[in-house]
């Protein structure tokens, strides 16, 4: 899908000024109504965040719910797989987009729906045109405009990039506006450190007085090693779902299709975890110190046997390092 854009210098200039605006309104942190479940969902690059939210939200749908599937992650992915491949217009791109026509955005300028799910992208700043963490607050500061805390949903599945830290990819923990993160791994060192992170980040804010909790763990491609099912019974949060490493699986999310139906033999399993996420109440981790998650692992995989050995002053000045005497005061034997 492409954009008509009326001026495509100034629509590059926007964006770069944008991305370096102040907020101006407050994040919101209550909940849209009473019953909504504000579900943020957290994990590494590539270990399936999309495809299981996707999934949950076409099945969470199915079972007679109302699911707003947010994407904020950059690459767009969540909205991809829902709609068969197909580019979602992001919130900040048409948002600017409407600025330069002098028009306002409206509901139908950015969400969709498909099976039931209504779902919308955030959306982010091409490669050195600005801040990808500023441009999910101002996001958000949109969907308030357009009145996030009106609209009447069972849930709200927000799709988070686990492994960067800085401000705006925090902010439903950091803000209150999640009741609970989901967490994404797999046997995996890297994506488990992401995971530890995201535990670490919840503690952080619960000392701080925030109310965000951990709902649990999805195990995705798990090759039946046990490092994940380890780390959830380590950092004590339960483990919502597993789902195997399979072709059949690989295959359907590589070509856009949902298995998350009951026509599908996946899903049961996906319905599994829609019962299982709605239940799960917010829990308080306790994350892992880095020693603590290397020792999930077999150390000859990880390098765990490692010893520090401290470089010297003469290490570091090589070819340069000359002895110099030393002003240690040596006394004569007695």
């Amino acid at each position: 899908m492409t954009l008509d854009i009326p001026n495509l210098k100034d629509f590059d200039q926007r964006l770069r000024d944008e991305a370096h605006e102040e907020p101006t309104l407050e994040v919101p942190q209550g909940e849209p109504t009473k019953h909504t479940q504000i579900i943020a969902i957290y994990g590494k690059g590539g270990i399936g965040k999309s495809f299981t939210l996707a999934n949950l939200s076409c099945m969470m749908a199915e079972m007679g719910k109302r699911v707003l599937l947010i994407g904020c992650d950059p690459k767009s992915d969540t909205t991809s797989l829902l709609f068969a491949g197909k580019a979602c217009p992001t919130i900040i791109e048409t948002s600017t987009r409407k600025k330069l026509a002098g028009e306002e955005v409206k509901i139908g300028d950015v969400c969709y729906k498909r099976n039931g799910v209504f779902a919308m992208e955030l959306g982010g700043p091409e490669v050195g045109r600005g801040c990808g963490g500023r441009g999910i607050i101002h996001g958000f500061e949109l969907l308030e405009k357009l009145g996030f805390h009106d609209w009447d949903f069972d849930y709200v599945l927000l799709d988070f990039l686990g492994d960067v830290v800085c401000g705006g990819f925090g902010l439903p923990i950091a803000r209150d506006m999640a009741q609970k993160v989901i967490l994404v791994g797999s046997n995996d060192l890297q994506s488990l450190y992401v995971a530890n992170n995201v535990c670490s980040a919840v503690e952080y804010f619960r000392k701080m007085g925030g109310n965000v909790g951990v709902a649990g763990l999805v195990i995705n491609k798990d090759d039946g090693t046990g490092e994940a099912q380890a780390f959830a019974d380590a950092v004590q949060i339960p483990v919502l779902a597993t789902i195997p490493a399979n072709e059949d699986l690989r295959k359907k999310s590589a070509n856009y299709q949902i298995v998350g139906t009951a026509e599908s033999q996946w899903g049961q399993l996906f319905a599994g975890l829609a019962e299982a996420v709605g239940i799960a109440p917010p829990v308080r981790p306790t994350p892992l110190d880095q020693d603590g998650l290397l020792a999930l692992f077999d150390s000859k995989d990880t390098g765990g046997d490692v010893v520090l050995e401290p470089a010297t002053d003469a290490d570091m000045r090589g070819k340069h390092a000359v002895a110099k005497k030393s002003l240690e005061v040596v006394y004569d034997d007695a």
